[in-house]
């Protein structure tokens, strides 16, 4: 984006994703599809036209806070609670299962101990992107099925915080163990600040001034942001706020109409988010990576929706619902391109064992994207018997 205008940049990436997305719907395939093959023509490692995707990157992170808002407005406090307590065991499980997984599949294609381990912590996460835009938002948020998919991956992001923390304590040698604990810590300060400050001021500005609409989008937009931004400052993710602040409006007769106004605004980001994966996958280090990262794609793309399966039915979970849930984080995260960037910025490890990860999530990414919608309802299903929104 250095050599053009922002706007010039924003003209090709959006004029180009209609143009893909028409042909996407024309041969009934996922929009995300389309958004992730024009990063890769638009990119750096394509035609160069956009090159500069950490800006990029960075912009569309908003979408991915948009995102976690709009759910919180659709989860109910009590009913969270209890599915997280539920989760845990599945969360961790399934955790450690992906760990070995990457681990033992990465040693066997000779990469170092280091490597094996970063590329097995890197697909013990499901994607929050995938799951929830996947997820029918005017269904399944107000069922069992959707309640459980949301809480795996909060308590996947939990996992993820700490994963990330002990990869920055490798850059700082003065981190230690309470590092690691604080962020266990902030979690319920954050909560508790959180519903204090909706219960004795947001709601009481919305009471007052809720004839005027563009007062109430901006309040909104300030209150996920500024929480994002909170969350940030004590050591936990800007999601993590931004989802807390969306559950501590969800009791708010307001909610279901903010939800409904900022969707277009986390559409936007989003096609940004999926353009900067795209775009910043190097081309050049296909031949290198390309058996590792499909192999892995595989394991992943096949094992997890198993493992989902049969750790829910652990704790009683029915064998339908625990079939779609398996399907439905059958992915690795966006997490994963966060520690692979981090892992190859402290010399963890190399640009080869870095592509291998980003391979792998683009890879399940799309072939979980296919299994969903051409099984499960969802917003963007190919079958109008399944589409939900």
């Amino acid at each position: 984006m250095t050599e053009h205008s922002v706007v010039f940049s924003f003209f090709l990436i959006f004029t180009g994703a209609a143009i893909l997305a028409s042909a996407a719907l024309y041969t009934r395939q996922p929009l995300l599809v389309a958004y992730i093959v024009l990063g890769a023509i638009l990119g750096p490692y394509g035609y160069k036209l956009i090159s500069d995707t950490a800006l990029l990157s960075d912009i569309s992170h908003v979408g991915i806070i948009f995102l976690l808002f709009l759910l919180g407005l659709d989860m109910q406090p009590s009913h969270l609670v209890q599915m997280i307590k539920k989760a845990t065991w599945v969360a961790l499980g399934s955790s450690v299962l992906f760990l070995a997984t990457g681990y033992a599949a990465s040693q066997l294609f000779g990469y170092t101990q280091t490597e094996s381990l970063i590329i097995g912590a890197a697909l013990m996460f499901s994607s929050t992107i995938i799951g929830i835009k996947l997820l029918p938002t005017t269904v399944l948020h107000h069922r069992h099925t959707g309640e459980l998919v949301v809480g795996l991956l909060l308590l996947q992001d939990v996992i993820a915080i700490l994963v990330l923390l002990f990869l920055y304590s490798g850059q700082n040698e003065n981190s230690g163990a309470m590092d690691l604990i604080k962020p266990l810590l902030a979690l319920p300060l954050l909560v508790i600040g959180g519903f204090a400050l909706v219960k004795y001021i947001i709601l009481k500005l919305i009471q007052k001034f809720d004839r005027f609409h563009e007062y109430i989008f901006l309040l909104a937009i300030g209150w996920c942001l500024g929480m994002a931004e909170g969350a940030q400052y004590i050591g936990l993710s800007a999601e993590m706020g931004a989802f807390v602040a969306g559950v501590t409006l969800a009791t708010s007769p307001i909610s279901q109409y903010i939800a409904t106004n900022l969707k277009p605004l986390r559409d936007f980001f989003l096609i940004l988010f999926f353009f900067s994966v795209g775009a910043s996958f190097n081309l050049g280090l296909v031949g290198l990576i390309i058996l590792p990262s499909v192999v892995l794609a595989l394991l992943v793309v096949g094992l997890k929706p198993v493992v989902f399966h049969l750790l829910l039915k652990t704790i009683k979970e029915d064998n339908a619902m625990s079939w779609e849930v398996g399907f439905r984080l059958g992915q690795i995260s966006e997490f994963s391109l966060l520690i692979a960037y981090i892992a190859t910025s402290t010399a963890l490890i190399g640009q080869e064992a870095s592509h291998v990860i980003q391979a792998t999530a683009i890879l399940t990414f799309l072939l979980s994207t296919y299994v969903v919608i051409f099984n499960f309802p969802s917003p963007i299903a190919v079958s109008d018997r399944l589409r939900r929104d």
